[in-house]
């Protein structure tokens, strides 16, 4: 939830009200929102189609999708082949007609014959099993695809625009870090076993200041950091941080008043300091539950069970707390039992903190506390630090020293430099009676004294990178695919996570807002979108925009979103990602694929998919095409080199594409990922699905197979006549080895398709997919049954059963055939080598 406020809202000199950043508009209370407390009247400023919602359905609905690269590639292909087809059909027609001085009836039916024999019916099916496949094995992935074609636009991404919350990190709020006087202890957040070695001491963990707030003033970073006063929109943000720092209790610290903005110098870390533990080991649990308790026991959270989401009650921020000492070891539960809360001082954002008091437990606060009672205080760190004149040494309670303000500044500056929400944890202690249980205190019981109080430590809270993703994100740029965030965040959180997740760089040094890309022209836009990889405080207007400018510039581009205002970008996105645990319906009704399990890491998993079906594709026609271009032009050349008769028949030629089809084409269709797919960048705008790599494959392998089944068809003609046998009789025998042979060459071919590049003389070859073995064991086993079973090989298929010397003049003619393919890929992976396109 957000805080609303009646205050008017002055814009900067000279700007728009309108450029004023929707998450800024405290005092406006836009349509389709929901209020989960208070009450009050309004003016009502827009209605239907005008308000924010109409705007976002006034967007979804002016945008145009497009069809895919693969789609119109395919119906270019389709076209080229219908023609060519047609060529060679009206050529065979004309030669039977006029130079073999056949009826024009038989020419006809010779006609037919390559026509039919060309022409790739079961193209189709093949490439909906190729779709259909990697959707079934992205679904597996958790990636959801709502469009067979959209799987392949995935493949060619250049740049991925994702949102952050939950989508690149955890959306999980966390203790990431703990600062006592003398010591950074980091947590890790993904730790799955209870143990104080959850927290390692790591001095130089968040000792410095994020590089692009090293030379600005302490109390300008608390200002505007994480942690600052503000009113914040983003969708998704349920992790409300209440305890924020306010301008003008910054400027009260006498430290910061005359700071002039000079360069930070780098934090000395005494490696010699051992207390409590020396760098790089963890102190025991009771150490952090001693200096942990006030974030435990000045609460009014639910853990959740086992220390998970599951059941939690309570501000994020908070849990954040009680689940970082939970994973230390502490029994939380326990712990708030033994020291239940006499009293307290309930929070409020007028004075940023909330007090509770509590009976002493030798446990939570050491020895010689028998008669005091335990003040815990946590708060907004800027009014924190002017209520202590003590500080916890090292952290703990047994030893106190004054207070270093100046040290405690400069500290919460750095964390906040990271993007970190920081909350201080404080403790007092007063006389026994001091307060009675159930008394009403109000915030003078805490700060109408002189300061009193002993600051513990710090808390540094985040919503954390999944660490999958930064993996990921190295991924994607190793693939060449750019990577942005596009977040409701203000500047410096965002670029603080960025800098977590690896996508701020040299390159892309810095951020942009939404207010700046609204002042700007599309051109400019054009230039800031390829310079800025974060975008922060992002309206679903900037969004949109972002998209169109990345497409104007080339790029194919992916957008993730999970709000209804993220639909306009996901539809006008080449490809449109939604979020499927946190996603609304809209959102998800407007993407092309659905992250069933919201994790950016996924996307470059289909990604990889994308970019294995487009390899695919381009092995089914390097595998379809030569087969059926043998079949057709092998009639054809026959006719030309002086057979008498077909050397196929109808009958054939459709089986023959049949089986081919169902059994040979399948195994293109599921060939999984070559090595080294993820190392190469996207493939170009516009790249032709028959470019000229693939056509001369093609063509090389076509001729090769043409050649082998006409050359052996005129081998075992001659053999035949030499014994003086009847044409009657060994006809048949013809048109088996023109079968066989044509059939076992295209297995050939098959098996050599399945690498683009990679030498299929290798054991490889029976490696990674063994349909490919399953299809050339069923194509061999039908093709033996037409040719040697009774009746379906002379009647139905016009075939005679063959002998053993034509068995090998197949297999000799076939390895000749995947000799030849893969002699063209060796010159080319020389070519290659030697730096040549």
């Amino acid at each position: 939830p957000i805080e609303k406020t009646t205050d008017p809202i002055t814009p900067k000199d000279g700007a728009d009200p309108k450029q004023v950043p929707l998450g800024d508009r405290h005092n406006m209370c836009f349509s389709a929102t929901l209020i989960s407390q208070g009450s009050g009247a309004g003016i009502v400023v827009s209605t239907g189609d005008f308000t924010e919602i109409g705007t976002i359905n006034n967007l979804v609905n002016n945008v145009e999708k497009k069809k895919t690269a693969v789609l119109e590639q395919i119906d270019i292909v389709s076209t080229y082949i219908a023609m060519f087809v047609g060529s060679v059909a009206l050529i065979t027609f004309l030669f039977a007609l006029l130079h073999e001085d056949e009826q024009w009836l038989e020419a006809l039916n010779i006609a037919l014959v390559c026509a039919v024999a060309m022409i790739p019916e079961g193209l189709e099916a093949i490439v909906t099993v190729c779709y259909a496949w990697a959707v079934s094995k992205m679904a597996e992935e958790n990636a959801i695809v709502r469009a067979l074609p959209a799987v392949e636009t995935l493949g060619s991404v250049t740049t991925i625009c994702s949102d952050k919350t939950g989508t690149l990190t955890t959306n999980v709020m966390s203790c990431v870090a703990f600062v006592t006087s003398n010591a950074h202890y980091k947590n890790n957040v993904h730790a799955t076993e209870r143990s104080s070695s959850n927290f390692v001491r790591e001095d130089e963990y968040l000792a410095e200041r994020a590089d692009h707030l090293k030379m600005i003033a302490a109390r300008e970073i608390i200002k505007k950091g994480a942690s600052a006063s503000r009113h914040s929109r983003h969708k998704k943000d349920q992790n409300e941080f209440q305890f924020t720092m306010t301008p003008t209790e910054v400027d009260k610290l006498e430290e910061t008043k005359n700071e002039d903005v000079t360069p930070t110098t780098s934090k000395k870390i005494d490696y010699n300091d051992t207390t409590p533990v020396r760098q790089g080991l963890s102190p025991e649990m009771s150490f952090f539950r001693q200096a942990l308790a006030t974030g435990v026991l000045c609460s009014k959270c639910t853990l959740g069970k086992d220390g998970t989401r599951e059941g939690e009650i309570g501000n994020p921020t908070e849990l954040s707390i009680l689940r970082a000492t939970y994973w230390t070891g502490v029994d939380v539960n326990a712990m708030k039992e033994s020291a239940p809360i006499i009293a307290e001082v309930p929070f409020s954002s007028e004075y940023k903190f909330m007090a509770t008091v509590h009976e002493s437990n030798p446990v939570n606060d050491g020895p010689g506390m028998e008669n005091k009672l335990i003040i815990h205080v946590k708060g907004a760190p800027d009014r924190m630090v002017a209520l202590c004149d003590k500080q916890a040494k090292a952290g703990l309670l047994t030893e106190t020293e004054p207070i270093d303000k100046e040290y405690w500044l400069e500290t919460i500056a750095v964390l906040s430099s990271h993007g970190l929400r920081v909350l201080a944890l404080l403790r007092g202690t007063l006389e026994k009676g001091a307060v009675k249980e159930g008394e009403a205190l109000k915030a003078g019981f805490v700060t109408d004294r002189d300061p009193w109080l002993t600051l513990v430590g710090l808390c540094a809270i985040m919503d954390p990178p999944r660490p999958e993703c930064i993996d990921a994100i190295a991924e994607a740029h190793g693939a060449g695919v750019r990577v942005a965030m596009i977040t409701g965040d203000h500047r410096d959180t965002a670029l603080a996570i960025g800098s977590n997740l690896g996508l701020v760089d040299s390159a892309h040094p810095s951020a942009i807002t939404g207010p700046e890309l609204d002042a700007m022209n599309d051109e400019d836009l054009k230039a800031a979108v390829m310079k800025y990889n974060v975008f922060a405080r992002a309206s679903p207007e900037n969004k949109i925009r972002i998209v169109k400018a990345l497409q104007a510039q080339g790029e194919v581009c992916s957008m993730t979103g999970d709000g209804v205002n993220d639909a306009p970008a996901l539809k006008a996105a080449d490809m449109g990602v939604a979020m499927g645990k946190e996603g609304t319906d809209v959102a998800r009704e407007a993407a092309d694929m659905i992250l069933a399990d919201d994790n950016f890491a996924t996307i470059i998993v289909a990604v990889r998919e994308g970019r294995v079906v487009w390899d695919n594709l381009r092995k089914i026609l390097m595998v379809n095409t030569p087969i059926n271009n043998a079949q057709g032009l092998s009639v054809l050349f026959g006719l030309i080199l002086g057979l008498q008769d077909n050397i196929l028949t109808g009958i054939q030629v459709l089986y023959c594409n049949l089986i081919c089809a169902v059994t040979l084409g399948f195994v293109t269709a599921v060939e999984p990922a070559e090595e080294g797919i993820m190392e190469v960048p996207p493939r170009r705008i516009g790249k032709r699905l028959i470019g000229r790599y693939l056509f001369l494959r093609i063509a090389i392998a076509s001729i090769a197979l043409i050649t082998v089944t006409v050359s052996s068809v005129f081998w075992v003609q001659s053999i035949f006549i030499s014994e003086g046998r009847d044409k009657v009789k060994y006809l048949p025998l013809m048109r088996s080895q023109a079968s066989n042979t044509l059939t076992f060459g295209a297995c050939f071919v098959t098996l050599s398709a399945r690498f683009s590049y990679s030498s299929a003389f290798h054991p490889r070859i029976f490696r990674g997919n063994k349909y490919a073995w399953y299809s050339v064991f069923i194509t061999a086993t039908l093709q033996c049954l037409i040719t040697y079973t009774p009746g379906l090989n002379e009647v139905i298929f016009e075939m005679g059963p063959m002998e053993a010397f034509q068995w090998g003049i197949v297999f000799l003619f076939g390895f000749g055939v995947f000799c030849v393919v893969e002699l063209e890929k060796g010159v080319r992976r020389h070519l290659k080598a030697m730096g040549s396109d």
